[in-house]
């Protein structure tokens, strides 16, 4: 398609136009999302809607339903189908393909068609479809993680030109930016923060000894100047990630997704190794103490001892108890917090050193900020290292749910492959409603054959009331419009007869003069043009009187003889039509009543068979069931019969 032609669509006019053959890359990849009904990438351009970006593909396609599906009963019927399918999708991507699912009549591209769906149907098959609608629910695209800014820390760098490119990349929504000044406060305002990243270009900055600093270099990729880029990202998607590594496991395949899990929870583990100094050095303090106390209440002391004191020295023998209770202490203090420090004064009772308290605590702080970032980069180096195959296995998995939900449509309903003949033969055919039931019931459900040829393309259906023939119609119907869709069909077997349109009549009632002329605005048409069409009329001996109808309907059977057509008309009035022309006529006909007093019916129609309607059933199955005064009456009417 090209461009003029593009804007010649309705909604699309010159700058609209442009701008989808702009976004897409040129008229050659255009014709790939046509071809491919690749709708997603529509929606992605700016300011077209997925509603929009369907009824500009269904126009660029040349919009197939509107031109097979002529008549609102068969538009009815392909809704239901696609709503049907629509049940197992659990991805826009999907939802929005089945949406642009639609009868065609280019039987290589059907066949194509099916083929793919008979694949996803045996490989559904094979599936624990009971995990797999779970893990598939709502399957979407990775998510963007929202920037979360810390006040706490801050990037330091050496020029406007630096900070610029920095807040290019986005750093500044995490951390505050400062460039560097001669002010003489300025390295007091850098020891405010918790911990600086100096993103250095020539790195010429002195900033002394100062221990809350983390030098990298501009250059480096974005994991390593701000890996909270790539960790947030991976966190945000986690469950999304683990759901498509459980779904890729069930499938037999091959994932990376296995490893983002093991990466962040280290990340996680060794973020919570948090040491409370406060509360080892307290115990300590509680524990020396009481080691003193005991120890001096037992130490004699001589008088030169004693002067010592008085002189606030520390006699030998109390000096050896604080040296060896303090050096033990020390020892417990390193081995439960990894740092070698001795926080205590010597005074009885001991007291805590705070400044060096703090002093070590700020060690602590930066150091553990400075291993943890270094621990942030190798967790973002690595997950970064995994994040193009991660979406592409997520996108994998979105456009499999394409083929998870043609697949679960065609094995859950036990759906088969249509031959493509010149003819209509259904084997052991099932309407879709009954489907499922069939499944989930002890209940026989009947299965019916029927057929038309080039030489018998069109019968009278007869019979029994409420026998099937309604849904014997709307079997046909659905039959012919899924093979044409390109999807299996719910028979045993079948051929079937590729055409251009198909109308299906519903049961019309007592129309007036108006509504009688508006029919056959409608009808006459549709039996004039050169098209090929399957056309199934339900008992439309109702728009006029007896005589007009037979006429009208004997004609229509006679041009239908004529063409390469099908049709089925259901009708009470078979007779009637057999004395205006030679027709096959086949019957769906009742044998009786059950226990219950249900009727009997036999739905497959006996070809060449004129079958009885049912009211004699009927009005005896009345007459089982009602009171002794209407069994009067019933009794009366059936000795008529």
């Amino acid at each position: 398609m090209e461009g003029a032609e593009l804007q010649n669509i309705k909604g699309i006019g010159d700058k609209l136009s442009q701008k989808i053959i702009n976004e897409l890359g040129g008229e050659e990849e255009l014709n790939k999302v046509i071809n491919n009904l690749d709708l997603e990438r529509l929606i992605k351009i700016d300011g077209i809607s997925q509603r929009k970006a369907i009824e500009i593909m269904n126009q660029l396609i040349g919009n197939p339903a509107q031109k097979f599906l002529k008549s609102e009963r068969a538009i009815q019927l392909y809704e239901e189908i696609i709503e049907k399918i629509l049940i197992y999708s659990n991805t826009s991507y999907s939802k929005n393909r089945i949406l642009l699912l639609a009868p065609i009549k280019d039987e290589e591209i059907i066949e194509d068609r099916i083929d793919f769906v008979m694949n996803a149907k045996e490989r559904v098959s094979k599936l624990d479809l009971n995990e797999l609608n779970k893990l598939m629910k709502n399957l979407h695209e990775p998510k963007i993680a929202k920037a979360n800014h810390d006040a706490s820390k801050a990037i330091l760098v050496e020029s406007l030109e630096d900070s610029d490119y920095l807040m290019d990349l986005g750093l500044n929504k995490y951390y505050n930016i400062i460039t560097a000044s001669d002010s003489p406060f300025f390295q007091e305002e850098l020891r405010g923060y918790e911990l600086i990243f100096y993103i250095y270009t020539e790195g010429f900055l002195d900033l002394g000894d100062m221990s809350n600093l983390i030098m990298i270099n501009k250059d480096a990729p974005i994991y390593q100047l701000l890996p909270e880029v790539i960790l947030d990202y991976f966190r945000i998607n986690k469950d999304l990630f683990e759901r498509v590594s459980k779904i890729k496991e069930i499938l037999g395949e091959e994932t990376v997704l296995k490893d983002i899990n093991p990466i962040l929870e280290e990340l996680e583990n060794y973020k919570t190794k948090e040491i409370d100094l406060d509360e080892i050095v307290n115990n300590e303090k509680i524990y020396i103490d009481q080691e003193l106390k005991e120890r001096i209440q037992n130490v004699d002391l001589e008088g030169d001892e004693v002067l010592d004191l008085l002189n606030n020295a520390l006699p030998t023998k109390i000096e050896e108890i604080f040296n060896g209770i303090l050096s033990k202490s020390k020892e417990t203090i390193k081995l439960e917090s990894g740092i070698d420090f001795d926080p205590f004064i010597r005074k009885y009772p001991i007291e805590i050193d705070d400044m060096e308290m703090e002093r070590v605590k700020m060690e602590i702080l930066s150091k553990s900020a400075n291993n943890y970032f270094d621990k942030k980069i190798t967790a973002a180096e690595q997950l970064a290292a995994i994040k193009e195959d991660a979406e592409r296995e997520v996108e994998e998995i979105i456009k499999f749910d394409y083929e998870y939900a043609l697949g679960s449509f065609a094995y859950l309903y036990n759906l088969n492959r249509p031959n493509f003949s010149n003819e209509y033969e259904l084997n052991q055919a099932l309407h879709l409603e009954l489907c499922l039931k069939e499944n989930n019931t002890i209940e026989e459900i009947q299965r019916i054959d029927y057929r038309l040829n080039e030489s018998e393309n069109i019968a009278l259906l007869t019979g029994a009331n409420s026998g099937g023939k309604t849904t014997l119609l709307e079997t046909i119907s659905q039959i012919a419009i899924l093979a044409q869709m390109g999807l299996p069909v719910p028979v045993k077997s079948a051929k079937i007869r590729l055409l251009d349109e198909i109308y299906h009549f519903s049961k019309k009632r007592s129309l007036d003069a108006g509504a009688f002329e508006s029919f056959l605005n409608v009808f006459m048409p549709i039996v004039t043009s050169d098209s090929e069409k399957l056309v199934l009329l339900d008992e439309l001996e109702g728009i006029t009187e007896l005589e007009a109808a037979v006429k009208i309907i004997s004609s229509f059977i006679e041009m239908i003889e004529e063409s390469n057509s099908f049709a089925i008309i259901v009708t009470h009035m078979a007779n009637e039509l057999m004395k205006y022309t030679d027709i096959r006529v086949d019957g769906i006909e009742a044998i009786g009543l059950d226990e219950n007093y249900n009727l009997i019916v036999d739905r497959t129609p006996k070809m060449n068979y004129l079958a009885k309607s049912t009211p004699e059933l009927i009005i005896k199955r009345m007459y089982n069931s009602s009171s002794p005064e209407l069994k009067k009456v019933y009794g009366k009417i059936l000795e008529k019969f």
